[in-house]
Formats: structure tokens, sequence, C-alpha cells
């Protein structure tokens, strides 16, 4: 049987808020873009309840409604958006090629990664069980659901650091939760947070279990000398990391150390001609959906003009 193989002008790989947003440029700029949405439709904010800080939504909205928002405009323009997820690529030659669900063939004039990141968990039943009921992985995005609470932060990077030191502007009390007996952070990070009178560290601790049935209601916290404590916590924030979701591109495109696509600093221009990075598989440091949604504008706008330049119609 011959293989499956259908060419295409203007390849989207991932249906965020850069996806989606790269999908209404090119659908409009007559790109006749194909979308394949990948293992999780809509993205992190699909798994975020509240959404309070993207403008034009005064009153806030749902994450999962707002991708259905993102989707049908897409849609609205011609965006062909379907099933699937990109199991291997080839972006050797002047056509790349990607493989979807490691059967169809696509090659691309251009391809647009918008394949995300996705937060690092603990593997606690009872984080799954409360993910968006007080749990969240984004501080910056849920913080202010907790003004005047309790909440706990585990982590030890920059990126806990700074999340603590955000949370404690917010909230009452904020619990850090540091598995070693010294964090990660670079030192001006730590001063910061050792500074902050409302963060209580707690070193050598790791957390057991997040208490609560519908909602947050405290933690579990064990510590090297075999103790436990528990604190009563409304918010469980967790910042250990995220892991971008670009194996299937490593030793085509540059990547940084953790798995970060590197572009052209302000453009989204990848080490490959033709191929756009958008989103946050490149951007590890804002990692919002509006920052998101403004990098897909710039991927589609990057491969339009990249496929006028080479008369490709």
């Amino acid at each position: 049987m011959s293989e499956q193989i259908e060419h295409v002008k203007c390849l989207i790989i991932g249906s965020g808020p850069a996806g989606y947003t790269a999908a209404i440029y090119a659908a409009r700029a007559d790109m006749k873009p194909v979308m394949y949405q990948g293992l999780q439709p809509g993205g992190q904010l699909t798994i975020t309840t509240e959404v309070e800080n993207f403008p034009g939504y005064p009153n806030g909205t749902m994450g999962p409604e707002m991708m259905e928002d993102f989707k049908k405009q897409a849609e609205r323009f011609g965006t062909d958006i379907r099933w699937g997820l990109a199991t291997s690529v080839d972006f050797t030659g002047p056509i790349h090629k990607v493989i979807i669900d490691e059967k169809t063939t696509i090659t691309a004039d251009s391809v647009i990664i918008a394949t995300g990141a996705s937060a690092k968990w603990l593997g606690l039943p009872s984080e799954q069980k409360l993910n968006g009921f007080g749990v969240s992985a984004c501080a910056v995005c849920d913080g202010f659901f907790f003004k005047g609470q309790d909440v706990a932060i585990v982590g030890a990077g920059d990126t806990a650091a700074e999340e603590a030191t955000y949370l404690a502007k917010l909230c009452r009390k904020v619990y850090m939760i540091v598995r070693k007996g010294e964090m990660r952070a670079s030192k001006a990070m730590q001063n910061r947070v050792l500074n902050t009178p409302n963060i209580e560290v707690l070193f050598n601790s790791h957390t057991k279990e997040i208490l609560g049935d519908k909602t947050v209601e405290g933690a579990l916290i064990g510590n090297d000398k075999g103790e436990e404590r528990t604190i009563v916590v409304t918010g469980f924030f967790v910042a250990i990391g995220h892991k971008p979701n670009t194996d299937i591109f490593k030793g085509y495109l540059n990547l940084d150390e953790t798995g970060y696509i590197q572009t052209i600093p302000g453009t989204s221009k990848t080490n490959i001609p033709g191929i756009f990075a958008t989103g946050d598989a490149q951007d590890h440091v804002y990692r919002q959906a509006v920052t998101a949604a403004g990098s897909g504008c710039m991927g589609a706008l990057d491969a339009e003009r990249y496929l006028a330049e080479r008369g490709i119609h």
C-alpha cells in the first residue's frame, strides 16, 4: 500500500493561543493553513479554570471556553483544523516533512510550531484531583484568586522564588516547600524570599498529600527527620518547572539546554528556513496566553513573508 502524502502551504502543529492566533492570521492571508491539534487541543488553558488577565474579557472567562472562541475564529477564516499528533519530523530537505500519528505524511512549504510546554507535577493523585480547584502551576495566572489567604508553593528555582514573592504581595502567608537544605535560585532571588516577612521556607521538606475534598484545605508535609506536619492552606502552587513539548524536533532545530526552541531574537524564525516557533515551545520567560497569542501572530507574518519571497502562492 502506498504511503499517504499530502502537501500543504502552511502547517500549524499545536492548538493553544499561539497556534490558533497563527491560524487566524495565516487563514486571512490566504495561506490555507492546516492545523493538527495535538494531545491537548486548546493547550494548557484547557486545564485552567478562570482567566481574568486576557485583554477583552472584562468579566473574565473560563480557559476552555476561551480556547473554543479562538478555535471558532480560526475556523471562520477557513483553517482546516484536524485531530492528530505530530509524532516525528524530517526537516533535512527543502520540503519539510511531518508525520502525523505515525502514519500520515504531510509535506509543507512552511511550518509553524505551537506545541507548547507542559507543567511538571509532583505526581500525587490528590494534586490531579484538585487541579483547578486550588492546585495550580501558574501563580501569575491564579494568585489573584487567593487574595488575603494562606497558600503553599513547591519549588526551589528562580521561578518558584519569583512566584513566592509575587504571591506574598497578595496572600496573607506563603509556605515555600523546598526539598533540599538550600534553594537553587540565584542569590538575589533567595535574598528576596528570605527577606519577605510573610514567606516561611520549609527546607528539607516534601509534600506527602494535598488535603481537601472539593477544594484545597491544606497539605501534609514531611521532612528529612521523618516528621510530619499539616499546614492549612487554600491554594497550592507547583513551580518545579515546565517541559517544552519539543522532543520530536531534536537533531533538526536548535534547542536550549532545557529543550526550548531557539528563535532569532525579535522573530519566530528558527535555524531552518521555513520553520517558525511560537508560544511556550520557545518562550520560557513569560509563558502567558497573551504573549503566546502575540508570538502566534509573529509566526504567521514571518511565514507569509517567507512564502512571498519564494513566490509560493
